[in-house]
């Protein structure tokens, strides 16, 4: 493993090590042709993406600009990006005028997207979710696109049966799902329809020491509250390994567009990583619900296949979990959601 810190003391330390790129991917920058463009670089991923993404080029030697996009509602991150070599466009991209004046680009990776707060406000959802990828698909048709979707655009499926493949059949539940399927439905449109090669990234889910799965436990556990065990296995992975994966693979955009499932490859049980880290924490876990024989889980076989195994393994990211929430760090104050089985989100 790469040499990692015991545990993160504080946050500067945290955005080196998610943006720190692997060999694989400095090796990669010297092949790829073109600058590359993050277009809703201001989200949960996109800052240590596109921090990764110019670390390995200037690791690789190469000349090759990356741009952010995103409205930069805080300037906070568009200033951090800015000292990071990395360049800035401020705007909204549900604006047609404004998405069609963006810089051509060879590679685009697609981040933006809503899922919080959706229950309620489905027009905007569907606007931000399946609207804005077709002004995008079109805009960029000669570049290629990596697109962020979701592993919730498949149904929950037997614990046992080592979940969803790229292959099977979408059957997103709730409006949120059946967006981020609309998504898929519009960047697949483009790549027939203009020759565009895309990879489509089904993302379950990423996780680091400020948000995520395993900081949802580790804060319930850490103020006393129950931790419910009704979606009783989740996937997840380490969001440094996660930007690596998602960053190499613009090197296996295709028309059709491939579909790639990106996650970890455990199959993990809540009520397992609860005890744990209720160990770690010093902490009696309390437990809710019935584990249900069904679940959101992801097959990541094809990626492994592609892109190799994740690089930071389940129980140091889950010790490093412990000791950021346990000694009461900033979180972003996003709770995943995992636990929902209605897609009501």
């Amino acid at each position: 493993m790469r040499d990692y810190p015991e545990y993160f003391t504080a946050e500067g330390e945290l955005e080196e090590a998610l943006s720190r790129p692997t060999s694989e991917l400095v090796k990669m920058m010297t092949m790829l042709d073109g600058d590359i463009i993050i277009l809703g670089v201001a989200g949960k991923m996109g800052v240590s993406l596109a921090r990764m993404a110019k670390r390995a080029i200037e690791e690789a030697k190469v000349k090759k600009r990356v741009i952010g996009v995103s409205r930069f509602t805080s300037t906070e991150h568009q200033l951090f990006l800015e000292k990071s070599g990395i360049e800035t466009i401020k705007g909204d991209l549900l604006d047609i005028g404004f998405v069609m004046g963006l810089p051509k680009v060879k590679n685009v990776f697609f981040l933006a997207g809503t899922k919080f707060g959706t229950d309620g406000n489905e027009p905007f959802t569907w606007a931000m979710n399946s609207h804005m990828p077709g002004l995008i698909v079109e805009k960029f048709k000669d570049s290629r696109i990596v697109a962020f979707s979701t592993g919730c655009v498949y149904p929950l499926t037997a614990i046992n049966s080592g979940g969803s493949k790229e292959s099977d059949r979408p059957e997103p539940i709730g409006e949120y799902a059946q967006s981020c399927l609309g998504r898929e439905r519009l960047f697949e449109y483009g790549s027939l329809k203009n020759k565009t090669p895309i990879t489509i990234i089904r993302l379950n889910y990423a996780v680091e020491m400020r948000y995520g799965v395993l900081v949802d436990i580790a804060t319930k556990i850490h103020r006393d509250e129950p931790i419910d065990v009704t979606m009783g296995y989740v996937n997840v992975i380490w969001q440094g390994d996660a930007n690596d994966m998602i960053l190499r693979s613009i090197l296996f955009c295709s028309s059709p567009a491939l579909f790639l499932n990106i996650s970890g490859p455990e199959q993990i049980s809540v009520a397992f990583v609860a005890k744990t880290i209720g160990t770690l924490l010093g902490k009696k876990v309390k437990l809710k619900g019935t584990e249900a024989d069904s679940a959101l889980l992801t097959n990541v076989s094809r990626c492994e296949e592609l892109l190799g195994t994740t690089k930071v393994k389940l129980d140091k990211i889950i010790s490093w979990t412990a000791n950021w929430v346990g000694n009461d760090k900033r979180l972003l104050g996003k709770a995943t959601h995992f636990e929902v089985r209605d897609g009501k989100y």
